[in-house]
């Protein structure tokens, strides 16, 4: 019975940390996932080493919560700041480094980033760029990531170097989704649901029967129907 007990403790204490990581993740931004700063970093361990400890010591759990709230907290104000004041973005995220420019590596810049010639050499192959002297400068960014930029005889044309006029395309836009109209996405492509149903009837196919359905600049409705099938196994092992 005591087993059982501990056992129903651990797991509410479980549930009930994954919902309060789940809402402080989406309090502190999308940024916490894709690109980490040094102080994401830094919150992101603490939150989860708190987190851990909240769930498999119960008696922790409201100091843990709170303690998780007090990072989150103090991300989203840190988040705020650097939005607002330069000195404090630049102390927090920290500044780019510029690593090569027109032939010139900089010892030094690479000495401070932690980066030797090969690796950089490396990030430059990895990303195109087999001869830096096509290259007009790297830069590292404050994510830690490595920007190419190619001197202008190496990029590729862009149709207003040719003098080429394209009309601007819009966003395809998914207006049945698992057999329900996105009644928002459709209006963003000036039609309504009696426009949908015509075009779905034109097809042959029902509403209910559609998994996917999309409409693109030119108002054409392209269907993916649902089906049950497994394919033909794994293609890509």
């Amino acid at each position: 019975m005591d087993i059982l007990k501990e056992i129903v403790t651990h797991g509410v204490a479980a549930l009930a940390t994954m919902v309060v990581l789940f809402f402080l993740t989406k309090l502190m931004g999308k940024r916490q996932i894709s690109q980490l700063s040094f102080f994401d970093y830094i919150t992101g361990i603490a939150i989860g080493s708190i987190a851990g400890e909240a769930t498999v010591d119960p008696n922790t759990f409201v100091s843990g919560m709170a303690g998780m709230f007090v990072y989150g907290l103090g991300a989203v104000l840190i988040s705020l700041g650097t939005c607002k004041y330069i000195r404090l973005r630049r102390f927090v995220n920290g500044s780019s480094i510029l690593l090569y420019e027109d032939g010139r590596i900089f010892e030094r810049n690479l000495a401070k980033a932690r980066i030797d010639v090969g690796e950089l050499l490396v990030q430059c192959r990895q990303s195109g760029y087999y001869d830096l002297s096509k290259l007009f400068c790297v830069i590292l960014e404050t994510n830690g990531k490595l920007s190419f930029i190619p001197k202008a005889a190496e990029r590729a044309p862009t149709t207003g170097d040719l003098k080429i006029v394209l009309p601007q395309e819009r966003l395809l836009s998914n207006v049945v989704l698992d057999g329900k109209v996105m009644a928002e996405n459709l209006r963003y492509t000036g039609n309504g649901e009696a426009w949908l149903l015509r075009e779905l009837e034109l097809q042959r196919v029902r509403l209910e029967d559609v998994f996917l359905a999309t409409c693109d600049v030119d108002n054409k409705v392209r269907v993916y129907r649902r089906s049950g099938d497994k394919g033909k196994g794994d293609l890509f092992s």
